[in-house]
């Protein structure tokens, strides 16, 4: 009985913790970033960032160790995003704390009218985003480029407690999801394809400009808009 009330005022502290973490985060807005964090938390605007890492990999494997490379990306997000949003988000039924249902709703910001889906445990942005940083560390195990990686991925996660969508806990709880789904799934690759990361690697510099353009093509239209409004 004495254990059963231990644990319990304990996930009560984290729970509240976690909530205090959110409306810390959340209630630093500005002008600008109602802009930005929107357009950096989009999922298609990273489509050309993506093509750069396809095409890191194709210049530095052969076509049937980037064929394998790529079907394994695919299916580590795949993975990812499918046991946190659709397995494990249906059972735990955390309300978002923008959800209209849930008491901290009207402390919440909203940017935009953007509230997500009904539950937020765990992140399928963490979880999808952490699975690749995760996969391209291993895959090239080059400094800078994981630098940009986890930099990328924790200004996503970032993202989405200003946006008010996800809790800290959320997102941790996606980024080992990611990160575990990613360690499974690249010792699966290297053992059939015997993969060694490069000794150099070819065009590295392609992620690292398309990711930065992609950042400050973000940073000039929320000048713009923000400035304008």
């Amino acid at each position: 009985m004495v254990l059963f009330v231990t644990l319990t005022s304990l996930l009560q502290y984290l729970i509240d913790l976690d909530t205090a973490l959110l409306l810390e985060v959340n209630s630093h807005h500005s002008a600008f970033f109602d802009v930005f964090m929107p357009l950096y938390s989009g999922k298609w605007v990273w489509v050309p960032f993506y093509i750069s890492l396809a095409f890191v990999i194709a210049r530095n494997y052969s076509w049937k160790a980037t064929l394998l490379a790529l079907l394994t990306a695919a299916v580590i997000i795949i993975f990812s995003d499918q046991v946190s949003a659709h397995w494990i988000r249906p059972e735990i039924e955390r309300l978002r704390p923008s959800n209209l249902q849930n008491p901290i709703s009207d402390t919440i910001h909203i940017v935009n009218g953007y509230r997500g889906g009904s539950y937020s445990f765990p992140s399928a942005h963490a979880a999808n985003s952490w699975a690749l940083v995760t996969y391209i560390i291993l895959l090239f195990r080059r400094k800078w480029l994981s630098l940009l990686m986890v930099v990328w991925a924790v200004l996503m996660c970032y993202s989405r407690m200003y946006l008010g969508v996800h809790y800290m806990g959320d997102l941790l709880a996606g980024m080992v999801i990611g990160a575990i789904g990613a360690l499974l799934l690249y010792w699966i690759f290297s053992t059939f394809s015997h993969h060694k990361a490069p000794s150099r690697v070819r065009d590295i510099w392609a992620p690292i400009v398309t990711g930065c353009f992609t950042v400050l093509v973000f940073v000039a239209i929320s000048a713009v808009v923000s400035l304008s409004t």
